[in-house]
């Protein structure tokens, strides 16, 4: 299909957290943060502990409003609900699917909610649901991978039945790799099991010449946010994709970040740079071909859109059939999801904030 210079296929996330669509607003932690790892403990991990399969429905249908509204038909998802296990992912494929979001998702399997986790020698009961959890639903017939928290929360035992899970069902692996100093002996720890089909997350701290496989997903923004550093991207020797880590699924302008950031090192270095980002993208989520987004603006090229805000889709097409027309959505009820998903955030909010 020719597109017009006003239109693009449809966009890939290639990292996303929707279970994190209503963490704005979340009650801060008693203390702040000061490093990375405080930031998981008083924050993240306290959210994922109080998610339910409720909250994770409203979480998903908002996050999937959202990338909508910017152009992005595919998500590629990491969800983690250690209290809602259990058909987590099912929840989060059908409310995608209820707006005609594609998604690939899975359970990021972790010891972390083990006392002593990060020194476990096994693995933990949790760990196991994860896995069993990522097994039911890819057996069924769902789209997604085998995901992993990170080494530094994983047994040994852990990763490698992570690893051979996804070996035995001819998928790939998802993980976040080296986002932080904690993390930083995770090259050494999934060079022996990594495969080209997997997805690398951050890569902060990872060496140059790291030799693990797989395609990288870069996250400007949210490593700027969690004061991680840069993972200068251009130094793999890996495909290099773009994600958004949740901070929802606007790819255009993840590409604008991702751009600014990348000039303030290389100052020579162009847009068509991290345009490529994009085009890695299409290529784990190939179905976005079958989709068509027209835009407000009138050329959708890297060197224009590097400087150029506020471009919004005004109709979408995904596999053919009209998802927005002149800027409105034809069949989803916008107005009910965001007040669905406010509900729930109450829920969660108070939930968080009974955890000690």
């Amino acid at each position: 299909m020719e597109l017009k210079a006003n239109q693009t296929h449809g966009l890939v996330c290639a990292h996303h957290h929707l279970y994190s669509s209503l963490a704005r607003g979340m009650p801060s932690p008693a203390q702040a943060p000061t490093s990375f790892h405080e930031i998981l403990e008083s924050v993240w991990w306290k959210l994922d502990r109080s998610l339910d399969l409720d909250i994770i429905e409203w979480s998903a249908k908002l996050g999937a409003l959202e990338a909508l509204r910017s152009g992005t038909t595919c998500i590629i998802d990491h969800h983690e609900s250690p209290n809602a296990i259990e058909g987590s992912l099912t929840t989060i494929s059908e409310a995608c699917a209820s707006l005609g979001v594609r998604v690939n998702t899975c359970y990021g399997v972790t010891d972390r909610n083990h006392e002593g986790s990060e020194k476990a020698m096994a693995m933990t009961e949790d760990a196991k649901r994860g896995l069993e959890e990522n097994h039911r639903f890819i057996s069924e017939g769902g789209r997604g991978m085998i995901g992993i928290h990170a080494a530094f929360t994983c047994s040994d035992e852990t990763l490698e039945a992570a690893a051979g899970l996804a070996s035995d069902l001819d998928v790939g692996v998802h993980v976040h790799v080296a986002e932080g100093e904690i993390d930083a002996s995770a090259t050494s720890r999934l060079k022996p099991l990594s495969k080209d089909n997997w997805l690398l997350i951050h890569g902060v701290k990872l060496e140059d010449d790291h030799g693990l496989k797989g395609t990288i997903i870069h996250n400007p923004r949210s490593n700027m946010n969690n004061s991680v550093g840069y993972a200068e991207p251009l130094r793999f020797s890996n495909p290099v994709g773009l994600g958004t880590d949740g901070i929802g699924a606007d790819m255009i302008d993840e590409f604008r970040v991702a751009y600014v950031r990348l000039r303030e090192n290389h100052i020579i270095e162009s847009p068509e740079k991290v345009w490529e980002m994009l085009e890695v993208n299409n290529s784990l989520f190939p179905e976005c071909i079958n989709d068509v987004v027209t835009w407000t603006y009138h050329k959708m090229e890297p060197w224009h859109l590097a400087f150029t805000t506020g471009v919004r889709p005004v109709n979408i097409q995904i596999n053919g059939e009209h998802v927005m027309e002149n800027g409105e959505f034809t069949k989803i009820d916008a107005a009910e999801i965001e007040a669905k998903a406010a509900e729930a955030s109450i829920r969660l909010f108070k939930k968080i904030a009974e955890i000690t």
